[in-house]
């Protein structure tokens, strides 16, 4: 197996590299004279990049099939095979593919190249300039990957398994016989999460890879924006799915009670979502004022390379986390150099390019006033690419000289949450206030008209967040003030009261304008669409998501942030949490007294020791009734997995889930006397968390399979745009200004020769100025 496996990476490596060489020397030929022979050298380069796609798939294959047989010929599928059993056994099994360093580079690798085949084929009728070196770039990427895993010993996936773990019999030897998965990883969410997220930084490499072409074809249209946009979203949709079951899988099996607790390789996988989120609204401005063309070919490569940084973090060594790989000097330096290539060829590139990537003419990337829909665009950028890099160093501040600020200091959850709760506040504000303001500039007397409903909506709201803020989550706040010791200065330590406190109200402000905000954006489209199309509520409702799918889909999303907001305020800051042991007395086989905490109790009714399927594991198990008051409302029954070869254990939390809180019960065994040591916590508003996380990607899925609807252009008094507040139409046109009438009366003047309305896409020509 180990030999085939190697061929076939032999195979993937000639054919990046012939890909390379054609798609190269056919770019050079083509662009001295129209030939015949760069036609088909460029021809055979894609053939060759779907031909190493090819490649890779049958060494992925063959890694599964030998996870799924239980072959013992290759030592990472001895290292990393799963022993589980039951209705997930297959899975654990199939996620040994990516469990272990080597085959996390090879199946992030076999992503990268069905990328590149996608591109490939989507390509090859027209074989245009900008998509010869976008596939160019990209393979530039993948040969980083497949040399890597074919002249690195340390990262081949298909050495064989030296004879020295066998016996005379060929079964495996002892030392051999406890290799095998993490059990902490063997759970459906573990499972699922790394391909998630390497799905997405594989996408990733694509909207680079076009940034980097438009560099080196002088292409400073939007075509190349339009080509890599879907692929942004559809990355950054998986990596949100893929941070998303991380977090389900850390609050379930960790067993610490949360959901999110800073650590390295989380870390990781945020830089480059947070700098994604800048990149998709830059690509929104680009596409359609033609401005931030700078900020989006810089955004792509910072989004690349803080994908690699967070590679490089968690296969490098420097830091400590539940979850790393094992540090490999080989990766260091490949990971390394692709994050400086990267950033160094978009400043080097844009440097040259300077000029013929300036904002179009009435596409001005300056901010002609502090108030205005270019500013909100402006900040979101700012503030995501510094919190980024600003994550990034803190990350990596334990392995810094100790004369740089935090070098050499392990940053416990507490800084980064002082940090990320104001400015996630901040960043929230943006997105509620920019539906509401213009481009250019916003008249306050419009902003008025358009705030003025929903800021009604969003102050009932609210009202009504300070009445549960009063009377649940300060009394609980006050609870763990009293309590002292380390439950108090889990909040005290953010700060006084007064501060603390005050954060949670203002971003309860914050959360309640932006989902009316964002709501009543939603619903203006619809109004609109329906009065254009004459078509029912549900019709109309499909209409415009399908017609105006980036617009719409951001609102949802949007409207998620404000749900998602609110839940971390409840879910971090406003947590109970009672850590006790309860006494065991064996003569009457139950416990001494009851767990109590806030209203909930807890009354012991059984434990069990159960031997797992596999024959390694074995299941300590609690069993409790949970009462609320005198009311029964469920049972719990927490459990400690236990690993016998290699003492291993894995937590396995029990929830009951309401809709304002979770009970979460952790039992983490038993001290010398036989009590039991239990962990329990209320978590409000936990719940909306879950639901705006869906939500989101709802919106952000939206976004991707909707079509993106073109400018609507003609002569003067015949165009009809669909507004925010429903349709505009020319009703009279001055030499070369136009004015403009919407549905609720304003008037918008308008010049260029070009009627410009905001659109329910958001959406204005790049030649047209809102005056």
């Amino acid at each position: 197996m180990s030999t085939y496996g190697l061929i076939g990476l032999l195979i993937a490596f000639a054919g990046v590299a012939v890909s390379i060489v054609c798609l190269l020397v056919g770019h050079l030929m083509g662009r001295k004279r129209t030939s015949s022979a760069a036609e088909t050298l460029t021809w055979g380069g894609y053939i060759a990049s779907i031909l190493s796609a090819v490649a890779l798939t049958f060494c992925c294959a063959l890694l599964v099939y030998c996870f799924m047989t239980g072959d013992t010929s290759i030592q990472y599928v001895v290292q990393n095979h799963s022993d589980a059993s039951g209705e997930l056994g297959w899975l654990y099994k199939l996620s040994g593919l990516w469990g272990g360093r080597e085959g996390s580079l090879l199946f992030w690798a076999w992503l990268i190249s069905v990328f590149n085949a996608v591109v490939a084929i989507r390509s090859m009728k027209k074989m245009e300039r900008l998509d010869n070196m976008a596939l160019f770039v990209s393979q530039i990427v993948l040969a980083a990957f497949t040399g890597v895993l074919l002249f690195s010993d340390t990262n081949m996936p298909f050495t064989a398994l030296p004879a020295m773990y066998f016996d005379s019999t060929g079964a495996l030897t002892n030392g051999a016989q406890i290799w095998g998965m993490n059990a902490l990883l063997e759970h459906w969410a573990m499972a699922i999460h790394p391909p998630t997220l390497f799905i997405g930084y594989a996408g990733l490499t694509i909207p680079f890879a076009y940034a980097i072409a438009a560099l080196i074809v002088n292409d400073p249209s939007k075509a190349w924006v339009e080509r890599s946009s879907r692929y942004a979203i559809f990355s950054w949709l998986f990596l949100g799915i893929g941070i998303g079951l991380g977090a389900v899988w850390a609050y379930v099996v960790l067993g610490w009670g949360g959901y999110w607790g800073w650590d390295p390789v989380e870390n990781a996988s945020l830089l480059s979502w947070l700098v994604g989120v800048a990149l998709i609204h830059s690509f929104t401005v680009y596409r359609q004022r033609g401005a931030f063309k700078r900020w989006s070919v810089m955004c792509t490569c910072l989004t690349f390379a803080f994908v690699i940084v967070g590679t490089f973090i968690t296969r490098s060594g420097l830091v400590q986390s539940v979850h790393a790989f094992e540090g490999d000097n080989v990766s260091l330096v490949l990971f390394l150099a692709l994050i400086i290539l990267s950033v160094v060829a978009g400043i080097v590139g844009l440097a040259i390019r300077w000029k013929s990537f300036g904002p179009a003419k009435g596409g001005e990337d300056s901010i002609e006033n502090m108030i205005s829909k270019d500013a909100a665009y402006y900040f979101n950028n700012v503030i995501m690419v510094i919190f980024a890099f600003l994550l990034a160093y803190m990350t990596v501040s334990s392995a810094l000289p100790s004369w740089l600020p935090f070098g050499g200091q392990s940053l416990s959850a507490g800084t980064y949450n002082a940090i990320a709760r104001p400015l996630g506040i901040l960043y929230c504000l943006i997105l509620a206030v920019c539906p509401l303001l213009s481009w250019g500039k916003t008249e306050g007397k419009q902003f008025w008209k358009r705030a003025r409903v929903p800021g009604i909506c969003a102050l009932v709201l609210f009202i009504g967040l300070m009445v549960y803020f009063v009377t649940y989550l300060l009394p609980s706040y006050n609870d763990m003030v009293a309590a002292g010791g380390s439950t108090a200065s889990s909040v005290t330590d953010y700060g006084p009261s007064w501060y603390y406190n005050g954060l949670a109200v203002v971003g309860f402000i914050v959360a309640s304008l932006l989902f009316f905000n964002s709501l009543f954006m939603l619903g203006r489209g619809l109004r609109a669409y329906k009065k254009k199309h004459g078509k029912n509520v549900f019709a109309s409702l499909f209409g415009m998501f399908k017609d105006h799918a980036a617009t719409y889909g951001g609102f949802v999303a949007h409207i998620s942030m404000a749900l998602i907001l609110v839940g971390l305020i409840g879910s971090s800051m406003y947590v109970t949490e009672k850590v006790e042991y309860l006494t065991y007395d064996p003569e009457i086989d139950g416990t001494t007294e009851d767990f109590v905490i806030q209203d909930f109790t807890l009354k012991y009714t059984g434990n069990s020791i159960e031997e797992l399927e596999n024959g390694t594991d074995v299941l300590y198990t609690l069993e409790f009734d949970v009462y609320k008051g005198d009311d029964y409302v469920g049972h719990v029954n927490p459990s400690v997995q236990l690993v016998t070869s290699t003492q291993q254990q894995k937590l396995l939390a029990s929830v009951i889930s309401y809709p304002e809180e979770d009970l979460f019960v952790v039992y983490r065994g038993v001290n010398t006397d036989g009590d039991y040591a239990l962990d329990v916590r209320v978590n409000p508003c936990i719940s909306l968390v879950w639901v705006g996380f869906g939500l989101m990607m709802v919106g952000i899925l939206i976004a991707l399979i909707g079509k993106r609807r073109p400018i609507k252009k003609g002569k003067p008094g015949e165009i009809d745009a669909d507004t925010e507040n429903g349709t505009a139409k020319v009703v009279a046109v001055m030499e070369s200004v136009e004015i403009a009438q919407d549905a609720d009366g304003g008037v918008a003047v308008v010049s260029e020769k070009v009627v410009v309305a905001e659109t329910a896409d958001d959406e204005m020509p790049s030649s047209g100025k809102e005056a």
